[in-house]
């Protein structure tokens, strides 16, 4: 197993020249806050420049990690982003680097899965995290995601993930065994804001050179259909009975389960939906339904989670968590909008739900603990 920590990869980016300055970086809004007088002090400046600084980082952190990797011996190839390689766009249903220079993984024109680097062995492969967040407790989730997409798109390797934190992050001790943390000195990014505003002429790039470096789109995987998954999911799940349990219990359903974060049981009537959020209002709404999903929380359960389409563009996401009602507007240009665009297709009578089965099914669920 590898041993990525601060002996390998020193801290402090003298070593890496003008590099930083090749990335892109949406810095517009933050330098008219600048111009027009805000400084560290005020809350508007400070949260544009803490994203700015955390782009940084990752780009930083991955520069180190190109000159540790192809000097390496247990590491056989890795991806090549940013500013390294010619500008593609993405993909779809395959890795690729997208326009902006992300590693991504798109289904159709979706994206799916970003990863911040990738480093392949002779049988694990590592993905890696590099952020400045204080609390490591909330990546579970999106650990669980990344690990269980590759999982299937590399079902030969065993995936690990090493995660890049500032010193002081805490709850690292809550995270999966696979994976590792590598703790940096603390890092600011002033000093790069302050060039890339003076827009004074940079070094030349320098380019790393090795035989390891591999293309994104050059890389075999095993095939992934996300809809139609997502669809064989859902037909599965009600073959047999209200709910196949065992089905829903094995580990290629959990595994799909961390890709799409939730999955989708069937669907209940407005009408019995009122009961279950008596609350909630559809004053003004156009939906015929609501679709009944489940997700995993952060310690080891599942909740049920409820999407309520009034539009086209326009879906609520629903979840009733010991009797508090949260509603989360979605991006009705994201994923989430599309799976409902595909279960309207495919889900007809048969998935249907009355009021006392969907309180069966949350009755179960709540018996059912997941790692």
């Amino acid at each position: 197993m590898l041993t990525i920590n601060s002996t390998i990869i020193p801290n402090g980016d003298a070593d890496l020249g003008d590099n930083l300055l090749y990335y892109d970086y949406n810095i517009n809004h933050l330098l008219s806050l600048k111009n027009q007088g805000m400084t560290i002090e005020d809350e508007a400046y400070l949260s544009s420049f803490r994203s700015f600084e955390g782009e940084v980082y990752e780009n930083y952190i991955y520069e180190k990690l190109l000159r540790y990797a192809a000097n390496e011996p247990q590491i056989k190839s890795f991806i090549i982003k940013g500013p390294h390689k010619s500008r593609t766009h993405a993909q779809k249903d395959t890795l690729s680097v997208s326009w902006k220079g992300q590693i991504v993984y798109r289904a159709r024109h979706k994206e799916i899965g970003e990863f911040d680097g990738l480093l392949f062995t002779d049988k694990e492969l590592y993905f890696m995290e590099m952020t400045l967040v204080k609390s490591a407790t909330n990546l579970k989730k999106r650990l669980r995601k990344k690990r269980a997409l590759l999982e299937v798109l590399f079902p030969r390797y065993n995936v690990r993930s090493v995660l890049v934190l500032n010193e002081g992050a805490t709850g690292t001790n809550e995270l999966p065994p696979y994976a590792s943390v590598w703790f940096t000195q603390p890092y600011s990014a002033a000093h790069l804001l302050e060039k890339l505003a003076s827009n004074a002429p940079k070094k030349p790039m320098v380019r790393v050179e090795s035989d390891k470096i591999t293309h994104a789109e050059d890389i075999k995987i095993a095939s992934f259909k996300y809809y139609a998954t997502l669809s064989w999911i859902a037909h599965s799940l009600r073959a047999k009975g209200l709910v196949d349990w065992d089905f829903f219990r094995k580990n290629d359903t959990q595994r799909y389960h961390d890709i799409y974060t939730k999955i989708y049981v069937g669907y209940v009537s407005i009408e019995d939906f009122m009961k279950i959020a008596p609350t909630y209002s559809f004053e003004g709404s156009g939906a015929k339904r609501v679709i009944v999903g489940i997700e995993k929380d952060h310690v080891g359960g599942y909740f049920m989670t409820y999407f309520a389409r009034h539009s086209a563009k326009k879906l609520d996401n629903i979840s009733l968590i010991n009797g508090v009602l949260k509603i989360e507007k979605k991006d009705p240009l994201g994923i989430t909008l599309t799976e409902m665009n595909h279960l309207d297709k495919i889900m007809n009578e048969k998935f249907a739900l009355t009021y006392n089965q969907h309180k069966e099914v949350r009755k179960e669920l709540a018996t059912i603990k997941h790692k």
